[in-house]
């Protein structure tokens, strides 16, 4: 993605989802072995993760409170991601079916309270 809009860092969407957590690192180390994210973990500043073309900015409490997101991922295998997801520590929330709208989904919630719907879409006969 890229932006002509001052406004927008280059190639920065205009909407991230921002993870504040007590173990930030860790948590840049969940998003890397789950989701394959690309970024390094920073001290400075929030680390800038890159699940293909999304971005996920995760950062520390130092001052500001924690707080839990729900977010929906996709992966190129989901019962992988869930299985590593949960030997991470992640407790599972729903177990990997098949959704009637194409995805093969999963769910569950890191240490920090954020909870994943993981998801890899197949098509299906009628689906596009």
């Amino acid at each position: 993605m890229t932006s002509n809009d001052s406004y927008i860092p280059l190639d920065w969407p205009p909407v991230i989802p921002r993870l504040s957590v007590a173990d930030p690192s860790r948590c840049v180390s969940f998003l890397q072995e789950v989701f394959d994210a690309q970024g390094t973990f920073n001290t400075d500043r929030p680390s800038e993760m890159r699940v293909g073309r999304s971005l996920i900015m995760v950062g520390g409490i130092v001052e500001r409170q924690p707080t839990s997101s729900f977010l929906y991922v996709y992966v190129a295998d989901t019962d992988r991601a869930f299985q590593k997801a949960l030997s991470l520590g992640a407790k599972p929330v729903e177990q990997p079916r098949e959704m009637p709208y194409g995805d093969r989904r999963a769910m569950v919630e890191d240490s920090w309270g954020n909870r994943w719907q993981i998801a890899t879409h197949r098509r299906f006969q009628g689906n596009t």
